[in-house]
């Protein structure tokens, strides 16, 4: 049986955060699971949340930003879903259109940490919502943040 799988990409922002949150959610709906993936690059090229003194510290950073995410999930929300986490090196929007190539569906913030940001999306949201071989969806920061499911619902 196959499940319905849904990528997010988290950057430690708060329009990451949303879309996580929003992710859960619509796994919980559809009986699917998350992969909340975080991309980190330490050679300049892109800038990042995590300033680091070399490549180890960037990608430690960079998990742990990733795991206080998750763990900011509710865990009524999170029943039932399985979430997984990875921390892969590379350009942002590279990383996230690979690993939603078999997915579902990819869930971005449309603004996280960039060196440039554009008036509607931010410049890795609006990248990979061309490149992405799968539905995207995209959180407004301005998007309140989910409701709590009810006790017992799915």
């Amino acid at each position: 049986m196959a499940t319905y799988r849904i990528v997010v990409g988290v950057d430690g922002s708060s329009g990451g955060q949303r879309a996580l949150q929003w992710a859960v959610h619509e796994a919980a709906a559809r009986g699917g699971t998350v992969q909340a993936v975080t991309a980190w690059s330490w050679d300049g090229i892109e800038i990042t949340p995590w300033v680091s003194a070399n490549p180890q510290e960037a990608k430690e950073r960079a998990a742990s930003a990733l795991a206080r995410t998750v763990e900011s999930v509710p865990a009524h929300d999170r029943v039932g879903v399985t979430i997984a986490t990875e921390v892969v090196e590379g350009r942002a929007a590279d990383v996230l259109t690979a690993a939603a190539r078999s997915a579902d569906l990819l869930v971005l913030g449309s603004h996280g940490h960039s060196r440039i940001r554009h008036t509607v999306l931010g410049s890795v949201t609006d990248e990979c919502v061309r490149k992405a071989s799968c539905p995207v969806v995209v959180i407004p920061v301005s998007h309140p943040a989910p409701q709590p499911r009810p006790v017992g619902a799915r």
